[in-house]
């Protein structure tokens, strides 16, 4: 760099007029960290509403000041309306703040769920409001650090032609990337989304219950390099950067695996006879499985699926494979707006 060029530090927000008002109807894990970045951008949070206890300390971290109103006092303050609900919550939210008059012509509503597009806030739009889709593809801690990470990440953006350079606009301010998906193509992204960092969560922390019971003392420490260079790899390489006994053919190998998670985790063995019988799959169609190697393979992934029981169980005294509980706490009453 020429040491004489001019050196321009970046304009100071508190410097810049406030260009909209923003609310926020759901103060979980996201809805507060997107209105902090809005904030960083000049724009003005003036309202937030959330049920639980976990909500309000989260807008109260995160947006200090801001008053906590009921939702419809949100849209009420707020030229633009973030609405970070659970998924299965939003048509009914949307369909309540709409029928009660909350909505205004000309408010900017924008929800972050995946799965979505735009069309969920038809009963909106109908209103006058002008709908936007924007899911940040990141898991949210709920913190200030999540701000940060905002970062360079990606939005899943959908809206109508006419509100494209808006949703451009919101979505660089807030430091993101936007890419845009087709509305019929929504529940594809977002299940495309769910199956790489969802199950990533499950099969790293079962990956390390299973270093402790071994006997390791630190398996974040021992994974933690191991899984970032195969991230890496999968991420430049794709299916080429396969590696271990099923993509080299070790039967053999696969066979004590599936012996000793029987016995020490039984709720493991599903998803590892799965798991192998994708990879040995895709494998074999880039060549990376020799033919002759895999038909031993596939039947030793067969025996572990038959030895657990059959199709849908993975364990003795029938267990199906669930380490417990009856479900995630996405959605839950009183808890709005986690990544999903």
């Amino acid at each position: 760099m020429n040491a004489s060029a001019p050196q321009h530090e970046p304009p100071d927000p508190r410097d810049r007029p406030a260009r909209l008002t923003v609310g926020v109807v759901g103060a979980g894990r996201v809805g507060p960290a997107l209105a902090a970045a809005l904030r960083l951008a000049g724009h003005r949070p003036v309202a937030v509403s959330g049920v639980s206890d976990a909500s309000r300390r989260r807008a109260a971290a995160l947006l200090p000041d801001v008053p906590l109103v009921p939702p419809a006092e949100v849209l009420a303050r707020a030229e633009l309306v973030l609405l970070t609900v659970p998924d299965d919550t939003l048509p009914g939210l949307v369909d309540g703040l709409v029928g009660t008059g909350a909505v205004r012509p000309g408010q900017l509503l924008v929800h972050t769920s995946g799965r979505y597009g735009t069309a969920v806030l038809d009963p909106a739009t109908r209103a006058g409001a002008l709908p936007l889709a924007l899911h940040p593809a990141m898991t949210f801690t709920g913190t200030g650090v999540d701000v940060q990470r905002l970062a360079g990440c990606s939005f899943g953006v959908t809206a109508p032609d006419e509100l494209r350079l808006a949703a451009e606009a919101l979505v660089i301010e807030m430091g993101g990337e936007p890419e845009w998906i087709a509305e019929h193509a929504r529940p594809l992204y977002h299940a495309a989304l769910a199956l790489g960092a969802n199950h990533l969560v499950t099969l790293v922390a079962q990956s390390m219950e299973l270093l402790r019971e071994a006997g390791v003392t630190a398996p974040d420490r021992m994974l933690g390099p191991l899984l970032g260079a195969a991230l890496d790899n999968a991420l430049r390489s794709g299916d080429a950067a396969l590696t271990g006994p099923v993509a080299r053919g070790d039967a053999g190998t696969v066979a004590a695996h599936v012996a000793e998670l029987r016995k020490h985790a039984p709720g493991t063995v599903a998803g590892y006879l799965a798991m192998a019988r994708t990879t040995a799959d895709r494998a074999l169609a880039h060549g990376l499985l020799k033919p002759e190697l895999a038909e031993d393979l596939l039947g030793v992934l067969a025996d572990g699926r038959d030895g657990c029981g059959g199709p849908g169980h993975s364990g003795h005294n029938g267990h199906n494979g669930r380490d417990g509980g009856d479900g995630g706490t996405d959605g839950r009453p009183g808890e709005e707006g986690d990544q999903r």
